[in-house]
This record gives structure tokens, sequence and C-alpha cells, in this order.
């Protein structure tokens, strides 16, 4: 025990006397976590905080382009500029001053009106139930486009929200045409109900909640654990470049000299990089609590929850330092194990969902997400501070880092005795 806190001593030391490598470790994932949420933030918040301007340029000037300008004025997710030429609508866009612009065709309310009376016409006559003076086809009805333009920098997302949208409210305005003219052939009176044209089938979000308080999912719920986990890992480049600045000083030579084993000298390192690890996590932890409010974020709520929280965050650093352990013992010389470990920190956050979500990955990716450590510690994170779970619910993910930490350990304890051998 007494060899166990000797080896603690003497990284501890190490480690305060880099006194730039502690403000990286400390200050940077404060400052990375505040960026990020900021700039995410309103992916998060309700419709109605956020308006994207757009041009609305209308040729049809008639009931169905008010129906879907009314629609798209009410979803307040828009700010509608109204412009006269399609030309110059599309260039503004096309440089970049606007995300999207729309363009309604000339005569679209017409000739929708001239389809449906056609079919419905069609359909009655087929029947016998067209009456006495049935209106007349109409010959050759022209289709109609709506044209949308979308600055070419716009996510492929974007643009599949705005298209389904608009379809949706196309749709619509089709349906309610269609029981309007059949309601003009079968009644003589057109103010007359006859059809019902609310929509039968709606849909009702329901959230997890806490008693009667119901849990809302926010940006820093989400990106409070991904980037503390991305933090905690990235520990592995200060404790694998120390690894390696002792075997290349001298350090550890004199190390093997006294009768102590490797794996007491990564019990020593262990310790200290885990405490440094909870230190970043409780930071991160104050940041989301009492500065986020602050600055016109949303609270992290952890109210019950910190004991399960210091937990995984416990079982995410010893896989971090784990992982910096065996990098540490296998790598030679600072040039390799600096870029190797940041370029692999970055790989695994990737593949772990913390940059992109894991369901929205090609399948190959999904399959391959389930080896990155990052994944089980940012899934265990969900769980506590998004699906409200106990210890039963994640202890799957914490078994998970803890034999991570076991191998990689016992690899570098391995690996180091056979080198020695040789």
């Amino acid at each position: 025990m007494h060899k166990l806190w000797a080896s603690t001593y003497k990284e501890a030391l190490l480690l305060s006397r880099d006194i730039g490598g502690l403000a990286i470790l400390f200050i940077m994932p404060l400052i990375l976590v505040v960026t990020i949420t900021l700039i995410q933030d309103s992916t998060f918040r309700s419709i109605n905080d956020t308006k994207i301007p757009i041009l609305w340029v209308d040729h049809d000037q008639a009931e169905v382009s008010k129906n879907i300008y009314q629609g798209l004025d009410q979803s307040n997710s828009f700010t509608i500029i109204k412009k006269t030429s399609e030309l110059e609508a599309k260039e503004l866009v096309f440089l970049g001053k606007y995300q999207l612009a729309i363009i309604i065709p000339p005569q679209l309310t017409v000739e929708l009106e001239n389809k449906v009376n056609n079919n419905v016409v069609g359909m009655l006559s087929k029947f016998g139930l067209e009456g006495e003076t049935p209106k007349a086809l109409k010959e050759g009805v022209e289709k109609k486009e709506v044209i949308l333009y979308f600055d070419p920098a716009t996510q492929m997302a974007f643009k599949n929200s705005i298209k389904n949208g608009i379809d949706k409210m196309i749709f619509k305005i089709e349906t309610q045409t269609i029981y309007k003219a059949f309601q003009s052939q079968v009644s003589d009176d057109p103010s007359e109900g006859i059809f019902d044209t609310e929509s039968f089938i709606t849909f009702k979000e329901v959230m997890p909640n806490i008693g009667e308080k119901e849990i809302k999912p926010n940006s820093v719920q989400h990106n409070v654990p991904a980037w503390t986990l991305f933090a905690i890992f990235f520990i592995i480049v200060p404790l694998s470049i120390n690894m390696v600045k002792e075997k290349t000083q001298g350090t550890f030579v004199r190390l093997r000299t006294n009768p102590v084993s490797y794996l007491t000298v990564l019990g020593g390192k262990t310790l200290v990089y885990l405490t440094v690890c909870l230190i970043q996590f409780a930071l991160m932890l104050c940041i989301g609590v009492y500065f986020f409010p602050s600055i016109g974020l949303p609270s992290l709520e952890v109210s019950g929850k910190l004991p399960l929280l210091f937990l995984v965050a416990i079982f995410a650093g010893l896989a971090a330092i784990g992982l910096g352990l065996l990098l540490g013992t296998i790598a030679k010389t600072q040039e390799q194990s600096a870029p190797f470990g940041a370029t692999f920190v970055v790989i695994l956050a990737a593949m772990g969902g913390v940059w992109v979500p894991v369901f929205i990955m090609p399948s190959f990716m999904q399959l391959l997400s389930n080896l990155s450590p990052m994944n089980w510690g940012l899934n265990a994170f969900y769980d506590v501070f998004l699906r409200n779970v106990g210890l039963v619910g994640v202890l799957p993910e914490i078994l998970l880092l803890f034999i991570f930490f076991i191998t990689t350990t016992t690899i570098s304890i391995l690996y180091n005795e056979r080198k020695n051998v040789v």
C-alpha cells in the first residue's frame, strides 16, 4: 500500500508541475462544451423560438397559394419575405443570402379545381349521380410544380423537412378541394357542411416524466454528457505522453531498479488521472447547473442523479485511463503517442455518437459503434439524464467500461513484462 501511495504521489507531483497541461485538461473542455451547446441550442428549442427568413414569390394569387402562405406563417418557423421576381429570389438564395425561396406557379388554384372537378364529375357519371346539368369536363389539365430554391450549403435534413411540410400542406389543400367539389355536385346549398374536412388522425408526443413533471430533452442534457465524455477520453494524450517521457528520460529505468511492480506504477497513474477525470466531470456539471442559465441556456437537471452520474463517470474515466496506459506502454516516442492518441479519441467519438447520432449512421457504422467505449459511456449518461433509469439500467454499460479497463491494463502489463524479458 505504501508503494502505491508513493507512486500516486509521484504522479501527482509531475502533473502539478505542468501548469499548461492542467489548464488544457480543465479549461479547454469547459470552453468546448459551452461553445457547442450555444451552437446547437436552437436545434433543441421549440419551433416558436427560432424563425428562418425565406423568400416567397406568388404567381397564383389565389386560394391555394394563400393557404400555403398561411400554413407557413402559422408554423412560426419562418419569417416570410415577399418578392415579385423569381430570378431575384433565385440569385439571393444561390448567393447564400437566404436558405430558401418558394415559387408558386401561375394558375395553380384554377388548374387544381379543374383537375378535381374532372375527377369528381367523371366518378359521379359512372354511378349515374351526376345530376341534370353536370359541369363540363376540362380537357388537358396542366400539372403544376411548386419550385423550391435552396442555398447550396443547406443540409439535406433541412431540405427534406421543408419538402415534407409543403407536401403535407398541398395534400391537405387537395383533399379539401375534393370534398368541396363533391359537395357542390350533390348539394344545392354550398354552405351546407356535408363533409367534415378536419383531420381525423393526429399525433401526440408523450414525454417521460418524474411524478407530474415532464422530462423535456434539451441541448444541455445532450451536450454536457457527450463532450464531458470526450474530455475524459482525451486524457489519454497527456497520460501516454508522460509515460513515454519516463521511458526516454530514464525515470522508468530507475523505477525498475526498485522493488516496485509495473502494476503498482500503473495503479498510481490510475488514481491520479481518475481524480482528474472526476474533477473535469464536476466542473462540467457546475457549468451546466450554474453557468448555462445565466447565458440563456437551459439548466442541467441533476437532482437525485448525482451518485449514479459520478458512478458512470468513474467507470468512463477508468476506460479512458486503461486506453492511455496501453498507448503509453506501447509507444516509444511522443511523436507516436500524441498524434495517435488525439486521432484515436476523435475516431472513437465519431463512432460512439458524440458528433453524429448513431441511429442515422450507415448500418455498418452502427455495428462498429458498439465497439466504442465512448458509445457505452454516452448511453449510460443518456440513461441517467434522459431516460431516468436506475443502477440496474446502466449496469451493462458500466460492466463493459470496466471490462475494457481490465483488458487494456492487463495487455499493458503483459506487453511490458514480455518487452523486459527480451
